[in-house]
């Protein structure tokens, strides 16, 4: 047992010695990794540093040269909404005369199924048509002709015919006849 005691104190002489050293490293090396943050967060602000103070000097540069590509950009998005329009409008004014002669042909049809219609109805209801009226005028004038040719002169329209018409044209009240006188009641 002796031999296990001198063994542990050995061990552990040397242990502590071992871990003295190990601490001793691992500071040196917390120190170094401290060292080199700190050193790359020196870089890190001096870099910012520098690219403010390139971007100061050279914002006004970059500024004007963004304005000429944006002008550029606008001018040749204008051209082209220009050429976009036209087009357009050229497309719209075709589809709007083909809806015009497509409307009218379509008004013109149902123009022509409703005089049907309504030329059907007066037939119907034995009204004479346009050519019906044509033909008796002109049988009319050719018989007044051949009056005139037989007998000299056309005939005359009668006064009765004068009175009759008359009458139609006046109010009910003046057309009514005088109201008769009742006949006498013979005596009983």
């Amino acid at each position: 047992m002796a031999k296990f005691k001198k063994a542990t104190k050995k061990t552990t002489a040397s242990g502590t010695r071992g871990r003295a050293k190990a601490k001793d490293d691992a500071q040196q090396q917390a120190e170094q990794l401290s060292s080199k943050l700190s050193e790359s967060a020196q870089q890190i602000w001096l870099a910012g540093v520098g690219a403010f103070s390139r971007a100061q000097a050279e914002g006004t540069k970059l500024f004007d040269a963004l304005i000429k590509e944006g002008m550029s950009l606008e001018q040749t998005a204008r051209r082209f909404a220009g050429g976009q329009a036209d087009a357009v409008r050229d497309v719209v004014g075709s589809r709007v005369g083909q809806a015009r002669e497509r409307a009218s042909d379509t008004w013109d049809r149902l123009e022509k199924v409703f005089e049907d219609r309504v030329q059907r109805a007066l037939v119907k209801l034995g009204v004479p048509g346009r050519d019906d009226l044509n033909d008796l005028s002109r049988r009319v004038d050719a018989l007044t002709a051949e009056l005139r040719r037989q007998g000299g002169a056309a005939p005359r329209k009668s006064p009765a015919r004068k009175s009759a018409s008359k009458q139609a044209t006046q109010s009910p009240a003046a057309r009514k006849s005088p109201r008769k006188a009742p006949k006498a009641k013979p005596a009983s």
